[in-house]
């Protein structure tokens, strides 16, 4: 009798067991779904679900400490940066620094000799000194989690539950992180005008090609120059995806595509390896510096759109093969 009443117990606590796991999956979902206020499993998602799920990715992004400490140390190298020229040039001399360059031969940094003069230019040099390092990394870092980081949080699954489908998700993990590219590149230049207009004084701005424009043709090229560097971010961003698809770590994927930057990085100077530099993503980054010529050069920033597109192409179709024949535990 103690046997019988053992099993019903047993089978009890089972089914107990069975069903808290049945609703803990359900909520998951539901939560998921009602992101877009709309779609349910039989239903195939709305436009409307779409940016819903979009929405809940992009609070869910900006809404991580890391997230925040990113932009938050982003935010401060232009107020490093304005306060050195500062006090640099505190005593009335002037930074050194010659006239630019071709485009993508590291042309940004002589907009320092500019930024007593206009505080302007305090934008360009901010831009010019993240590109590099900074603003990519950043990049690599969300990149790197966005798959790999629910894998390890155990989540993803449960984002399968959704009517969100493979291809959908994946493309909303890139359309998040492409507007973290946006933010985190806007973010870089807000704080440099704030600090350029708050130390040094503001007027017409004097191009590389030597001519004048007004202050306020040059806020509208700081704007497009601010967009040319977050579309330089396009192939890092693809190429961190595609990381984020192969491992269940997110630190794993983050630390990789750091470490795949640093490494492009260093390949795109060496001199033997010439051949090579114009189909590496970084080798045309600083060719915005071409926005401030009169007339402006498009060839460069032309090779840098086709040569981000390319990358993104490639990886994200890397990425979308990966993913969606994954087979999904976690």
């Amino acid at each position: 009798m103690s046997r019988v009443e053992q099993g019903d117990t047993t089978a009890d606590g089972a089914t107990a067991s069975d069903a808290a796991t049945t609703s803990d999956a359900a909520t998951a979902s539901h939560a998921v779904a009602g992101a877009g206020g709309a779609g349910g499993a039989g239903r195939a998602p709305t436009l409307l679900w779409t940016f819903g799920l979009f929405r809940s990715e992009l609070v869910t992004t900006f809404r991580r400490w890391r997230t925040l400490a990113l932009l938050a140390v982003l935010a401060a190298v232009p107020i490093l940066v304005g306060i050195a020229v500062k006090i640099e040039t505190g005593d009335g001399s002037s930074m050194g620094g010659g006239p630019g360059g071709g485009g993508g031969g590291g042309e940004g940094p002589a907009f320092i000799a500019q930024i007593t003069n206009n505080g302007l230019f305090l934008v360009f040099t901010a831009l010019a000194a993240t590109l590099p390092f900074f603003l990519p990394m950043a990049v690599g870092v969300v990149a790197g989690d966005a798959i790999a980081g629910e894998a390890g949080g155990g989540t993803l699954r449960y984002l399968m539950v959704a009517p969100a489908g493979r291809t959908r998700l994946l493309l909303t993990k890139y359309a998040s992180v492409m507007t973290f590219c946006l933010v985190a590149t806007l973010v870089v230049a807000a704080s440099a005008l704030a600090v350029g207009a708050l130390l040094f004084p503001l007027g017409e701005v004097t191009t590389i090609s030597g001519t004048r424009i007004s202050f306020g043709e040059g806020l509208f090229r700081a704007l497009l120059i601010a967009l040319a560097v977050a579309a330089s971010l396009i192939g890092i961003a693809a190429l961190g995806l595609f990381v984020s698809t192969l491992t269940n770590s997110g630190i794993a994927a983050m630390a990789t595509t750091v470490g795949l930057l640093i490494t492009v990085q260093i390949l795109d100077q060496i001199p033997q390896l010439d051949a090579l530099h114009p189909y590496f993503f970084s080798h045309y980054w600083l060719s915005f510096a071409d926005l401030m010529r009169e007339p402006v050069y498009w060839d460069e920033l032309q090779r840098n759109l086709g040569l981000q597109a390319l990358y993104a192409a490639v990886f994200g179709s890397a990425a979308w093969a990966r993913f969606t024949s994954r087979d999904i535990t976690t």
